[in-house]
């Protein structure tokens, strides 16, 4: 296959440029039924000048196919339609959805961050331990232990950490006996 190109006069540019008001309709092309054989360029055939569609003559290249210039490339550019009154419409309903959205979600969020505080304050009520009574003669007993880490070898020196120890213990006992009756 050979290297083909499109060629954009300035006339055709303008005509594009100033037909955005126009309505644009397809010209009808009346095509004549041509056998492919017919179709394919003979590339051998040595031509000095060969005419185009337009008429003008074009100097042949060595390859056989016709001089033309690089080709012009333009940006596509989407054509600007008139403001639909429907298609305002819709958008201003579909804005006014988004904004009652992100007040949902707004919303949503503080109702969240409400029931997380209320469940902990609940959880923290209902596991919270009771008031513990401090467990009697814990000053005697460190006492006697602390002695006998002091003193592993003579346990006698710890002998009257014990009889406090001791008392301390005899008296709790008869206190809790006469809270029961």
């Amino acid at each position: 296959m050979g290297d083909f190109s499109i060629q954009i006069s300035s006339n055709l540019v303008n005509m594009l440029i100033d037909d955005t008001d126009k309505p644009k309709r397809k010209p009808r092309r009346n095509r004549s039924k041509v056998p492919q054989e017919s179709k394919k360029p003979q590339v051998k055939v040595d031509q000095k000048n060969t005419s185009d569609d337009s008429g003008t003559l074009k100097g042949s290249t060595s390859d056989g196919w016709p001089h033309q210039p690089p080709p012009l490339f333009l940006p596509i550019i989407p054509p600007v339609h008139p403001a639909n009154a429907e298609l305002d419409a819709i958008r201003s309903v579909l804005q006014e959805s988004e904004r009652v959205v992100e007040k949902l979600q707004k919303q949503e969020d503080n109702m969240l961050k409400e029931v997380t505080q209320r469940a902990k304050d609940l959880h923290d009520k209902e596991f919270k331990l009771p008031y513990q009574k401090p467990m009697p003669c814990m000053a005697e007993s460190q006492a006697c232990f602390q002695c006998y880490k002091d003193h592993p070898n003579d346990y006698l020196k710890c002998a009257r950490l014990v009889k406090n120890f001791e008392n301390c213990n005899r008296q709790a006992r008869q206190k809790i006996s006469s809270a029961e009756k």
